[in-house]
């Protein structure tokens, strides 16, 4: 079966954000020169969601702010169950390119999938609880590839383990490293990297849900920017 690697794919993408009132540093990493989708630019840890997402327990969810604003102008092809995958597939995301760990002690009530057989042997289980749904991004038509992808910020203190320990990382990011806000501009970036930090800049130190959660939404026609504040209750979430 041939795959339409330009159809959009659902993705979740974390920024960690470490000593935020003192001395605020992102981690980030650079993307491979022969990487199909942004070559050798400096991103966040991030990725498209795995069908194995969808089962992955947590300890804790998403608030339920934040699952309703991923809800909000979510596309037509994607299922409710994704705003569960999204918080997972960051967490494996974050672990696998970083090998830094979110979630807290304790076991697995099932055998964990296999990409999550070594974070699970750490002995944590992953959990949401401080993750906050700060942006989300569709990539333009005509890219190599196409993401519907969404950004959660988090505090570094929520992360267990050495924080400048990237020894069980793969190789999908290389010099992963602490950068401070205020050089992160000098690197190779992402257009849309530059405009999430911009939003993170003015959100710091406070590291809370925002007011609404800015949308770049590309679609055939033109970009444009709108903000989400929550997907309206339907007849049925009213007993209609």
């Amino acid at each position: 079966m041939t795959v339409d690697k330009t159809a959009i794919r659902d993705a979740a993408t974390v920024i960690v954000v470490r000593d935020p009132e003192t001395n605020p540093r992102i981690l980030m990493g650079q993307r491979g020169s022969k990487a199909a989708f942004m070559p050798n630019k400096f991103v966040f840890p991030g990725g498209a969601v795995d069908a194995e997402d969808y089962d992955v327990p947590l300890a804790t969810p998403l608030s339920d702010q934040c699952c309703d604003r991923l809800r909000d102008d979510m596309r037509p092809e994607t299922p409710d169950t994704a705003v569960h995958a999204l918080a997972v597939a960051a967490i494996r995301e974050l672990w696998e390119e970083t090998g830094l760990i979110l979630g807290g002690k304790g076991n697995w009530d099932i055998p964990p999938a296999a990409d999550w057989t070594d974070y699970a042997a750490t002995g944590h289980v992953p959990s949401a609880q401080s993750m906050q749904f700060v942006f989300r991004a569709i990539t333009p038509p005509g890219r190599p590839r196409r993401f519907d992808a969404r950004f959660f910020l988090i505090n570094a203190d929520a992360l267990s383990g050495d924080l400048d320990d990237f020894s069980r990382a793969s190789e999908e990011l290389s010099h992963l490293q602490w950068v401070g806000l205020k050089d992160a501009r000098s690197f190779d970036l992402p257009f849309i990297t530059e405009v999430v930090l911009a939003e993170i800049e003015g959100q710091l130190p406070d590291l809370s849900a925002p007011a609404s959660v800015p949308f770049f939404k590309n679609d055939d026609e033109a970009g444009w920017f709108k903000r989400l504040h929550g997907r309206a209750p339907s007849e049925a979430d009213l007993g209609g």
